[in-house]
């Protein structure tokens, strides 16, 4: 029998994916993992977006979580939202939802459309991993729209915005409805699993404490001094408001998406298998 060459207009478009821009807005873009057990008549695989930093490395995220992924049957989903968009030199757009008159929560909802449109994937909950600035923006995506994720894991981040009425955007929620045209659903967060991760050694803080920067707000230093401090503080306010959470506090990891990576697997495969995921792997024992 005569060997069938692939058909070169869809190899790329299983495995490991170019790079690929959004239709709903095209400075910025998005590539993917699809696992060999990706069936478009069979069952929906789930969805996890991986939520890039300050370094815009969505490649790499792709590219380090793709053989867990093959091995759980989850398609991965990785945006790029380049620095510089409208204000030369900037880095930070991204990690505060509504830059401009860009709203990155929006367009990442748009990009979540995309891909279902030519993939089965559960795309009315997705799971959302971020670390770092994608940390950032992936807590202030879970206060927008907690409706559309199946679970949440919150790497390390900088700088938090706290379930707080009393503080303004972003430091608190008093004014989220103003801005983005709808309050914080409680309700809706306390359905999200929700897991809080850092490294036991992320104690730097020359990035996080640099009052009169681009991305600094005064208030900012009350949440804690390093990332540590500030994600307990955050895991105190989701408790306070009747979320769920899970705290990993990984020993010997400093301020390394990569290392925490075997912990947020963990906390997304129990989610996807039906098993608790309540138990921290690494407990804080400060908690």
């Amino acid at each position: 029998m005569a060997q069938v060459d692939p058909d070169p207009e869809t190899v790329y478009l299983s495995g490991r994916t170019p790079l690929v821009a959004s239709r709903h807005d095209q400075r910025l873009s998005y590539c993917l993992y699809v696992p060999a057990a990706h069936d478009p008549a069979g069952a929906p695989l789930p969805l996890v977006v991986l939520q890039h930093g300050t370094a815009r490395t969505a490649m790499r995220y792709r590219d380090e979580y793709a053989e867990w992924a093959e091995q759980v049957g989850c398609v991965l989903l990785a945006p790029l939202y380049p620095g510089g968009i409208e204000v030369p030199g900037d880095l930070h757009n991204f990690k505060f939802l509504k830059f401009g008159e860009l709203r990155f929560d929006l367009e990442l909802l748009a990009i979540v459309d995309e891909v279902a449109e030519r993939y089965n994937v559960t795309a009315d909950r997705f799971y959302l991993h971020g670390f770092s600035g994608g940390g950032q923006f992936a807590h202030r995506f879970f206060l927008l729209h907690p409706d559309r994720l199946a679970g949440i894991s919150i790497g390390a981040p900088g700088r938090i915005t706290r379930l707080d009425d009393t503080r303004v955007w972003w430091l608190g929620t008093k004014d989220v409805a103003e801005i983005f045209g709808a309050p914080v659903d409680l309700a809706a967060m306390r359905e999200v699993p929700v897991q809080l991760v850092v490294g036991a050694a992320d104690v730097e803080t020359w990035e996080i404490n640099n009052p009169g920067g681009a991305n600094w707000m005064d208030g900012a230093e009350l949440a804690g001094r390093t990332r540590i401090e500030r994600l307990r503080t955050l895991r105190r306010d989701y408790l306070d408001n009747g979320l769920t959470v899970r705290f990993d506090l990984v020993p010997g990891v400093a301020h390394s998406g990569s290392k925490i990576r075997p912990v947020a697997q963990a906390f997304l495969a129990a989610l996807f298998r039906g098993e608790d995921w309540r138990q921290p792997q690494y407990p804080d024992h400060e908690a």
